[in-house]
């Protein structure tokens, strides 16, 4: 489980250090492009797994095409160093936006990396809508 949130640097060579928490974790690794505009980093049995998931849905619904090209095609198996350092590819990182101040998060099942700023933004629009979210969100007891 990944919870949690640690303010890092983007080092040289796009080299980002893994919170302790989060890399005694896994030892392989896959970053992807996100969903709202960080980036998801998950142990990579876990992005296997949510890709088999989707690949059973019908082929024939270019939704479904289309989510998976845009999770498979950004993605990258990473191994971190003996320091537990990742390096994020080039193309990922101009995606993000991710400059040198970034926010890792734990997302449950996944972690997020977030440029430090857009992170901030972005969860200042989201508190503002709290209450509304967990109004419409389902019971899931029933």
């Amino acid at each position: 489980m990944f919870i949690g949130r640690y303010y890092h640097t983007l080092e040289q060579k796009r080299r980002l250090s893994l919170p302790k928490v989060f890399r005694d974790q896994a030892n392989q690794w896959v970053v992807t492009r996100g969903l709202d505009g960080g980036l998801f980093l998950m142990k990579a049995a876990e992005f296997k797994k949510n890709l088999q998931q989707l690949a059973q849905r019908s082929f024939t619904k270019k939704d479904n095409r289309d989510f998976v090209r845009l999770m498979a095609h950004d993605a990258k198996q990473l191994t971190p160093d003996k320091l537990g350092r990742i390096q994020l590819p080039e193309y990922l990182t101009q995606l993000a936006q991710l400059k040198k101040n970034l926010v890792v998060v734990g997302s449950y099942d996944h972690v997020e990396i977030w440029d430090q700023i857009k992170y901030h933004q972005y969860l200042e629009k989201l508190e503002k809508k709290a209450e509304v979210i967990a109004e419409r969100l389902e019971d899931v007891t029933n």
